[in-house]
């Protein structure tokens, strides 16, 4: 595979970054307002809305090393096959994130079975297309910094679309939203068309089995990492609406708290980059999770009316935000690259990425708001054992299971040869 190098200048930048804009701004409203505006709207119970949450991501993260597997059959046919299916996936994702939100039934049971249908469809389609992107952006190749500047291209689009998302719905209401959506998401598919792309070998392969990347020991290591890192992010993205709703009773501030979170996460991007020139990935990684549990630490002790305080941590844990997102992609890209795997697995690794992402995300709505009805919280509680409850599953739990990822980072990833850790 010839590897190309011209993701670092602005234009193939933008080309190839441009569709993480819309993914990330429908991740956003998927998996953290849709279930507050459930919940608060149509009043379904938390217990149920999390049963419901759990099914429909655990089908979503299962179909991941599927589509993984068929992204990689798609590039070794063409990138034309490859973009035609991207664009009928983003039709049906526009069309699904619209009606989850604008449902035309009322009723519990109606509501709950639209619900599961319409999350099931959306998730899929959002799935191919994140699938797709990600390997692409991976099948480019090149060093540790180039990994990681083609994975900030996408990542820091990525956050200027959650930016976006965290504002808009309660400046202009869902349905500007779902139009915004659409729109960013056409433009995204059709600038991928005119983006750097690695061009494929007389006679390459075939794509391999989707079981490929579970034999191999680096990714496995990798991927423990990440799940665990990956738990201690989905819990906090799961409660904050509850926890800024109730325990801090500031809901006219979430733009503000969401906003100053993802912008420190997008302006220190590029610092984290830089310091890959230094250093390798791992160690700059390690670095973030110990400033985010520094920074996150004291949330659960914040009460009604501390904005300043939380506003404050919001900006701190947002600052090791980006090197969440941009260096663990790019230590996947260069275990892809070692194992000899570049040009037609990369959909299979990033298949079975996904499936962790999700399955985090899954556990956290499943198994927190449950538990937390079990406690005695419900949207609008004031009761201080609810809350309690609340402040400790947002606040302390994620930094005891971050503090459980660099430890294993550093004890599993760190510690093998200097290779593995570019």
């Amino acid at each position: 595979m010839s590897v190309v190098t011209t993701t670092a200048g602005l234009r193939p930048g933008l080309a190839y970054g441009a569709l993480g804009l819309p993914l990330a701004f429908v991740a956003l409203p998927l998996y953290v307002v849709l279930p507050n505006h459930y919940a608060s709207v149509f009043g379904v119970p938390l217990a149920t809305l999390g049963v419901l949450l759990l099914g429909a991501r655990l089908l979503d993260a299962f179909a991941d090393p599927w589509i993984g597997r068929w992204v990689d059959s798609w590039f070794a046919h063409s990138t034309a096959r490859v973009l035609g299916i991207g664009s009928v996936a983003a039709v049906i994702l526009a069309l699904g994130f619209h009606a989850l939100f604008f449902p035309p039934l009322r009723g519990p049971t109606a509501l709950l079975v639209w619900c599961a249908a319409l999350l099931a469809v959306t998730y899929l389609s959002y799935s191919v297309l994140a699938v797709m992107h990600q390997a692409w952006g991976a099948r480019l190749g090149g060093d540790a910094t180039q990994r990681a500047r083609i994975v900030a291209w996408r990542e820091g689009l990525a956050l200027a679309g959650v930016l976006v998302a965290s504002v808009l719905p309660a400046l202009a209401g869902l349905g500007t939203t779902s139009a915004v959506f659409a729109s960013t998401l056409a433009l995204g598919v059709a600038l991928l068309a005119v983006a750097p792309r690695a061009e494929k070998q007389a006679g390459a392969l075939p794509a391999p089995s989707m079981r490929l990347p579970l034999a191999n020991p680096a990714f496995r290591r990798l991927l423990l990492v990440f799940m665990v890192n990956g738990v201690a992010s989905a819990l906090p993205a799961t409660l904050v609406l509850f926890f800024i709703r109730d325990r801090l009773q500031l809901p006219a501030y979430e733009p503000l708290f969401l906003f100053s979170y993802f912008a420190a996460g997008a302006l220190s991007m590029p610092l984290w980059v830089r310091i890959v020139d230094r250093y390798d990935l791992a160690r700059p990684w390690l670095a973030s999770m110990l400033v985010a549990v520094a920074a996150f630490v004291g949330a659960a002790a914040l009460g009604p009316g501390d904005l300043a305080a939380f506003t404050a941590v919001c900006v701190a844990s947002g600052l090791a935000l980006g090197a969440d997102l941009a260096l663990p992609g790019a230590l996947l890209a260069g275990v892809i690259q070692r194992a000899g795997h570049a040009g037609r697995s990369e959909g299979a690794y990033f298949g079975w990425w996904n499936f962790a992402t999700k399955l985090n995300l899954a556990l956290a709505a499943g198994v927190a708001l449950p538990l937390l009805g079990a406690f005695g919280y419900a949207p609008g509680a004031r009761d201080d054992g609810a809350l309690g409850a609340l402040a400790g599953a947002y606040g302390l739990l994620p930094c005891a299971i971050k503090l459980l990822a660099a430890t294993l980072l550093y004890g599993i990833w760190m510690r093998t040869p200097h290779g593995e850790q570019t």
